[in-house]
């Protein structure tokens, strides 16, 4: 497996708790990295050979911003190409979007701003306006992630503000929003239409050193196996989890693992989600950690 990306979520706190979140985002969550902890997987990102952007997320990175400005910078000076996606909750006036992107602009390449009816009541918050203002004016490439409410048309992947990304029901979703939407047979979500498992180019590591190919389904640990073991040792094929999605979706681990089911559910992510949550106990190490889970909420 050769990543050319690498997702950092800062932390798991966040400054909402949006119903469509699949990292169970919230004040109330815990993990967050320090800045020896970043030192150390950039040090692993580069020993990789392959890794070219670091994009630094959350829950809301700029929760921490002193760790944030410093983790960026120095990911910067390593030759990583750098990004950062935000809630820009602290864009509350255009001066306080400068103050608070000015110090980054030489280190970014981009900043991604999620907007949407789950964060704010409106598509573009205020918040969204002024700090893509301010990255405009400090020549910061910026974007938009907005994903639309369940049961309204919209594209499989996050798009620009004007071009909504749909709802993936894992995470809090699964649990909060497929209420709201018609359910298919469990039969039909024979793939998985979201990641690629045997090449993804791109996996999230989260405060605690889990690599996740996808949110909750980790191929180790870097404080344990450096990063670049991982990434070698890795066989699709083989992995008990990826294995089966990959020779036939979510419907394959029921079929594998002869788990109890419902008869319909809203999306491959929903089926999967509920099907990896009953399996947790059998594969500990792999379907980890509880913040991807949603335990204690």
């Amino acid at each position: 497996m050769n990543l050319s990306g690498l997702h950092l979520l800062l932390t798991y706190q966040c400054t909402f708790e949006c119903e469509h979140c699949f990292v169970w985002g919230s004040p109330w969550q815990k993990g967050v990295m320090s800045l020896s902890q970043i030192r150390q997987i950039l040090t692993q990102a580069k020993e990789t050979g392959t890794i070219e952007t670091i994009f630094f997320e959350g829950g809301e990175p700029f929760l921490y911003y002193a760790v944030l400005l410093s983790g960026v910078r120095e990911a910067a000076e390593m030759g990583f190409k750098v990004g950062i996606v935000s809630n820009a909750y602290w864009a509350n006036s255009p001066e306080d979007a400068i103050a608070f992107l000015q110090p980054l602009r030489e280190f970014i390449e981009g900043l991604t701003i999620s907007s949407d009816l789950y964060h704010y009541t409106e598509l573009m918050s205020q918040q969204a306006k002024f700090a893509t203002a301010a990255a405009e004016e400090l020549n910061i490439p910026i974007s938009t992630i907005c994903v639309a409410q369940p049961g309204i048309e919209a594209a499989l992947s996050h798009g620009q503000i004007t071009d909504q990304a749909a709802v993936m029901y894992r995470g809090r979703a699964a649990r909060k929003l497929v209420s709201k939407v018609p359910l298919r047979a469990w039969e039909q979500f024979i793939a998985c239409p979201h990641e690629d498992l045997r090449e993804p180019g791109r996996v999230h590591l989260d405060p605690l050193g889990n690599v996740h190919i996808c949110q909750g389904i980790s191929l180790g640990n870097v404080f344990e196996k450096p990063l670049k073991d991982i990434c070698q040792e890795y066989n699709a094929d083989l992995h008990p989890i990826c294995g089966p999605l990959l020779e036939g979706g979510p419907a394959a681990l029921i079929k594998e693992y002869n788990l109890a089911h419902a008869d319909a559910y809203a999306d491959a992510c929903h089926l999967c989600s509920d099907m990896r949550i009953d399996m947790r106990s059998r594969f500990p190490k792999i379907l980890t950690p509880d913040q991807m889970y949603g335990v204690g909420f």
